[in-house]
């Protein structure tokens, strides 16, 4: 999509989103811009991974508390190594355009990141943030492998840039050197320390964070390590947004439609979730104010995404794959298969764990399906059944645990686990890739191979990295596994409704 010559003059800049505005308004549209004295706020929070996802969420309730309130609560994103964020923000004053993917698309200019910090060109600069008095905060969305985590939890002391930092301790190329590092120059220095606050998508991700800081200060001083425990907080904390990649295309039609060339917008979902333990220490943004649940009991909030968004979706991702769907919305779309998700959710998800008091499951089982239904987001069933042999053990595996214990049905969880024993097969026969750290002990099983549905699920329930003895062992899952099975390989799985009907 070329925008016209007049758009492509104009930037999006401090000096041009008034006229945005003004524009949009002129043309009957609305625009959200920052409410609040911009220039004038104050930098509280350094956020490290400023990627996507960190500018579709943390960054857009951090902009609606101080449009609401105000407060200094202003960004600086710090990139460890890439220097893409910066250079493409800073040529539009860190200004950028949300777009907001429902049946209307919204948009939103976002203000909040004040500037963009590249940790491996810029190490002073980014020390000077993280030391600041007026740095309240520090956020981060690193993903899993910036924690440098060994396979008990701890800090993994021999990781590469562990070794580095601890061998370079005023020039540390971790986040954990980075956190540390700053904490102990403001116990030096007599400055408060910050709270730190995890957004990656990992389970105790504000446990692990904390054990990570405090195992790497151990190391350079028992004193700064104590210190830390008592003074900082790492609350746990669960997000949730689906949040496209940006495109050439996005570019080209957030762009057009406000008027105004953003070299680097963002688009997310309508539904968006934050919820944060209560265990704060000193000041923090008014993002109660905006949506954010703070909560003591955040683990009930990520079990009830694993079990209900996840578990979902995983089931759709193989099912929808065998039937010949494409993505989520194409499957969802399908009334079998809608059907069939509101009947797994409702009769054998729900009922299956405790949700925390703040949340009314039934409502919000009804609003992830509905999420489903987005026609702006394409979100491929292939890319949600990679790592199936990892998946399923947070997903799937832990509620037919709970139900077989409570005496529950499973009919409906050995179905949607029996879609990913075909997925492999069918894979397996069409000597196709499979995305899996699992791939090629599949591809050394024989049985996968086999006509034999009981074969094939003992063959699978053989894999203990996965299942364990007492899935294994159990019969009468083997059973319903096994007649799971038949029934798909017998029926039409586009007639998903049918093969429920005869397993129930």
């Amino acid at each position: 999509m070329n925008l016209s010559n007049k758009e492509s003059s104009i930037k999006l800049s401090n000096k041009t989103v008034k006229n945005v505005a003004e524009n949009l308004v002129a043309n009957g549209s609305k625009i959200v811009t920052p409410q609040y004295d911009r220039e004038n706020t104050e930098i509280g929070i350094v956020h490290l991974g400023p990627g996507a996802f960190h500018r579709a969420h943390q960054a857009v309730y951090t902009e609606n508390a101080m449009n609401l309130v105000g407060g200094n609560w202003g960004i600086c994103g710090v990139s460890l190594r890439s220097a893409t964020a910066r250079d493409v923000l800073a040529k539009q004053d860190n200004l950028y355009t949300l777009a907001i993917l429902d049946k209307e698309i919204n948009y939103q200019i976002i203000g909040s990141i004040k500037e963009v910090l590249v940790a491996s060109e810029q190490p002073a600069q980014v020390m000077a943030r993280l030391t600041a008095a007026s740095t309240k905060l520090v956020t981060l969305t690193i993903t899993e492998k910036g924690y440098c985590l060994g396979a008990d939890g701890r800090l993994d002391l021999q990781h590469s840039d562990i070794v580095h930092d601890l061998s370079n301790r005023s020039q540390p190329i971790s986040a954990i050197g980075y956190i540390t590092q700053a904490l102990g120059q403001r116990k030096i220095n007599g400055i408060a320390a910050f709270n730190v606050l995890s957004c990656d998508n990992v389970s105790g991700n504000g446990d692990k964070l904390r054990q990570a800081v405090i195992d790497y200060a151990t190391q350079l001083d028992a004193g700064l390590a104590t210190w830390i425990e008592v003074n900082v907080a790492f609350p746990n904390a669960m997000v949730d947004s689906i949040t496209p990649k940006t495109e050439d295309y996005t570019v080209d039609s957030v762009s057009k439609a406000i008027g105004a060339r953003d070299e680097w917008p963002i688009q997310r979902e309508q539904f968006t979730q934050w919820v944060i333990e209560d265990n704060w220490n000193g000041e923090r943004p008014a993002w109660d104010k905006v949506g954010v649940v703070f909560t003591s009991d955040v683990e009930g909030f990520e079990k009830a995404k694993l079990r209900l968004l996840n578990c979902l979706h995983s089931t759709l991702a193989y099912a929808g794959s065998l039937a010949g769907f494409e993505t989520v919305f194409d499957v969802t779309s399908d009334d079998g298969f809608y059907q069939f998700i509101c009947q797994l959710a409702n009769e054998e998800v729900i009922g299956s764990f405790v949700p925390p008091k703040e949340l009314d499951v039934e409502s919000y089982s009804k609003e992830i399906i509905g999420r489903f239904l987005n026609p702006e987001i394409r979100h491929l069933l292939a890319q949600i059944a990679w790592d199936g042999s990892q998946k399923v053990q947070m997903r799937i595996l832990p509620i037919i645990e709970d139900n077989l214990a409570l005496g529950r049905s499973t009919k409906l969880l050995s179905l949607s686990l029996a879609c990913w024993f075909e997925f492999i097969c069918r894979a397996l026969k069409d000597n196709r890739e499979i995305v899996d750290p699992l791939a090629s002990d599949f591809s050394n099983m024989p049985a996968l191979l086999s006509d034999d549905s009981s074969e094939v699920v003992a063959a699978f329930l053989s894999i203990e990295s996965v299942f364990g003895q007492d899935l294994k062992n159990n019969a009468a899952l083997k059973r319903q596994l096994a007649d799971s099975l038949s029934a798909l390989r017998i029926g039409e799985t586009r007639q998903i409704n049918t093969i429920v009907e005869e397993l129930c």
